[in-house]
């Protein structure tokens, strides 16, 4: 996780090991670009950072992305592997050709949060094949409404664990 399954661009490759430079802190891919089923250019880019200082880390990652701090949400998330609860903060990265979602957790959660995040890097063979399918019928043919293409991938997703993943805001 501490590198991708997928390439990436080498501008995309640099701005994440400058980041990671910076926070001093490895950072950590998970979601599509760890998957068969990632789209270059199109599918968001999914990292973990773990800290001890979550306030701090956020901080630099803000000034790092150049952020408001309103950009940034708190999170509760109910980890399905372990039944455990979780608090972080996300936020929506989308600038100069980098898009990313990054997500701070300390790091006395980083065994339960990969654990849940490995649980989805390896699909059945046909979720793998049906999420192609919908990500090129998206991204390629752009026949679909975004709001379509987020039922039907978070379906295929969810059916993996039979599990329903929600973030919730506070």
């Amino acid at each position: 996780m501490e590198s991708t399954k997928n390439k990436i661009s080498p501008e995309t490759q640099m701005f994440f090991d400058k980041l990671s430079n910076y926070l001093d802190t490895k950072l950590y891919y998970y979601g599509s670009v760890q998957r068969d089923d990632y789209v270059d250019g199109k599918s968001d880019i999914d990292v973990d950072i773990f800290t001890s200082d979550e306030k701090g880390t956020t901080l630099k990652l803000q000034s790092f992305l150049n952020l408001p701090q309103s950009d940034f949400k708190r999170v509760v998330n109910r980890l399905h592997t372990t039944n455990k609860i979780v608090y972080g903060q996300k936020v929506k990265y989308n600038r100069g050709g980098i898009n990313a979602e990054f997500s701070v957790y300390n790091e006395r959660n980083k065994a339960d949060i990969l654990l849940e995040h490995n649980s989805k890097s390896v699909l059945p063979w046909f979720i793998s094949l049906l999420l192609i399918i919908l990500k090129f019928v998206y991204y390629r043919l752009c026949l679909l409404p975004t709001s379509w293409y987020i039922y039907w991938k978070n379906g295929l997703m969810n059916s993996v664990n039979d599990y329903d993943a929600k973030y919730v805001l506070y």
